[in-house]
C-alpha cells in the first residue's frame, strides 16, 4: 500500500481499534486455480503477539480456505472515506481529494479445524457482536450445533505486518484542517467518523 509518511500511523493501539471497528474484512491471496482471490468476513482481531491475531471462519464450501491454508495472506480493513471539497481550503488554488482510513495486515494463515477450536473462535465472535445470543448458542441441539461446526472451517492469522493509512488532511494547513473537522463533523456517517478520527489524532504520536 502507497502510504505517505505524513499518512502512516504505527500506533498499535490505534491499529486495533481501528480493526476492530471496521472488522468486516476482506481476505486476499491465492485461489484455488492460483489467481488472486478475495473473501469478505467478519473478523475478531485478539491483543496477541507482536501485532495483535485476526480470527475468523469461511464457510467450509468456499474452497478459497484450503489455497490460502499456511500461505501469507493479506487482510484488508476499510474504514470511513469521504469526498473533501477545495471550498473548504484557504487557499483558491486547490483541488478536490478523499480522505480515508486503511489498514493492511499480513501473515500466515493457520486452519482451527477442531470442534473446540472452532467453537472458541464463535464464542468470540458472538462476545464482540451479540453477547445476549451466546446462551442461545449453547441452549441449540447438539447434533444441530455439530452439523454447523461441520459446516465451517476457522483460522487465525499472526500479524507479521501492518500498514495503517489514515488519509486525514495530514499535509493541509492547520486552519485547512479545521475548516475540514468542522464541515466532516456535522455531515454523513463516515465524515462524522473521519472527523472524529482527526481529533483523536491531532497531537498524538501516531
Amino acid at each position: 500500500m502507497y502510504v505517505p509518511a505524513f499518512n502512516r500511523v504505527d500506533n498499535p493501539a490505534i491499529l486495533l481499534d481501528a480493526m476492530r471497528a471496521w472488522s468486516f474484512a476482506t481476505l486476499f491471496g491465492p485461489g484455488p486455480d492460483g489467481k488472486p482471490t478475495a473473501t469478505h468476513l467478519p473478523l475478531v482481531i485478539a491483543s496477541e503477539g507482536l501485532h495483535g491475531v485476526i480470527e475468523g471462519h469461511f464457510a467450509r464450501a468456499n474452497p478459497h480456505w484450503r489455497s490460502l491454508a499456511g500461505h501469507e495472506t493479506l487482510v484488508v480493513f476499510s474504514g470511513p472515506h469521504s469526498y473533501v471539497s477545495p471550498s473548504l481550503y484557504t487557499d483558491p488554488q486547490s483541488v478536490p481529494t478523499w480522505n480515508y482510513i486503511a489498514i493492511h495486515a499480513t501473515g500466515t494463515l493457520e486452519l482451527v479445524e477442531d470442534n473446540p477450536g472452532k467453537e472458541i473462535l464463535l464464542s468470540n465472535l458472538i462476545a464482540v457482536h451479540e453477547p445476549a445470543y451466546a446462551a442461545q448458542w449453547s441452549s441449540l441441539p447438539e447434533d444441530y450445533r455439530a452439523s454447523m461446526l461441520r459446516n465451517i472451517v476457522g483460522f487465525r492469522i499472526p500479524i507479521a505486518k501492518i500498514e495503517g493509512k489514515f488519509k486525514l488532511s495530514q499535509n493541509r494547513p492547520n486552519a485547512d484542517r479545521r475548516n475540514i473537522q468542522l464541515a466532516q463533523s456535522a455531515g454523513s456517517p463516515d465524515e462524522r467518523a473521519l472527523a472524529a478520527w482527526m481529533q483523536r489524532l491531532d497531537g498524538m504520536d501516531a
